[in-house]
């Protein structure tokens, strides 16, 4: 895995080395080439830092302004193929490892950075019940790699808003919901992660009805995930951000204080042990 991660991040760079000669060979600076293909010259900088990855349209039409013949949009596409991660999650897995502050919002599952291998394993075959165990594994190896940037020195500030769901529904059995449940409760402890839970008695909350990241950034805009079936969506536009992030804040209005989300959540853990064991 960290091979291939190596590997994955020396063809960014060859693409950013290629974007600037390509760029400079054209007379363009950033900031006109970022206009042409509506985005920031901030971000072309990025592009050809290897910071951040551009998504298939932005590499499309790079192409288009300094005629490259598709090379840029070929390039992006073999990399988001070699990824481990489904395609339309691969950007926004290079930019999570690249956050300072991400605040993630999970209405039925567990989030990825938060998972236990044996969690991830049900997900995936649940999502997978035909696939090979070599699939399943490398699926779940991928996820358990994400989760090290919260093992990192400087790891991000990083907070989970978790609807009462995420608690109640036994993913894997009961067995594995404690496990997963005192997981998250351990990361507590530490002061890893934030966690949040929105109660039932809570009643209607903020319509952000599937899985959200928000992922603050050193030196670049605040950017915005989320994420349906089998599609996700990477927002950049600052008035997209801008209005998840005040919908962000009403789920953080409508979720438990610290502690008690921290008892709910180790009172759900303690619920599947005891079923655990009648099972």
């Amino acid at each position: 895995m960290a091979n291939a991660c190596s590997s994955r991040q020396a063809a960014w760079e060859f693409f950013g080395t290629e974007l600037k000669n390509r760029r400079e060979a054209a007379n363009m600076t950033q900031q006109e080439l970022g206009r042409r293909v509506f985005v920031s010259g901030g971000y072309i900088g990025q592009f050809e830092q290897a910071i951040r990855k551009p998504q298939l349209d932005v590499a499309a039409r790079i192409d288009e302004v300094l005629q490259t013949g598709g090379i840029f949009e070929r390039m992006c596409r073999t990399l988001i193929n070699t990824s481990p991660y489904a395609e339309y999650f691969a950007a926004a897995a290079e930019l999570e490892a690249l956050a300072i502050k991400l605040c993630d919002f999970a209405p039925t599952l567990v989030p990825g950075l938060l998972q236990t291998a044996p969690y991830a394993r049900a997900v995936t075959l649940a999502m997978n019940p035909f696939a090979s165990e070599e699939d399943v594994e490398g699926k779940v190896a991928a996820r358990m790699d994400r989760a090290r940037i919260l093992k990192k020195p400087i790891s991000p500030v990083y907070w989970a808003i978790l609807h009462e769901n995420v608690l109640r529904t036994p993913v894997g059995g009961p067995a594995t919901m404690a496990e997963q449940l005192d997981h998250i409760a351990v990361l507590a402890r530490e002061r890893t992660v934030l966690p949040l839970v929105i109660p039932y008695e809570a009643g209607a909350y903020a319509l952000l009805t599937g899985m959200v990241t928000l992922m603050e950034f050193d030196d670049a805009p605040p950017t915005a995930y989320t994420e349906a079936v089998y599609a996700g969506n990477l927002l950049d536009d600052p008035a997209l951000v801008k209005q998840v992030q005040a919908a962000y804040d009403l789920l953080r209005a409508s979720a438990l204080p610290p502690e008690p989300s921290l008892t709910l959540l180790e009172s759900a853990a303690e619920d599947h042990r005891r079923c655990a064991r009648t099972t």
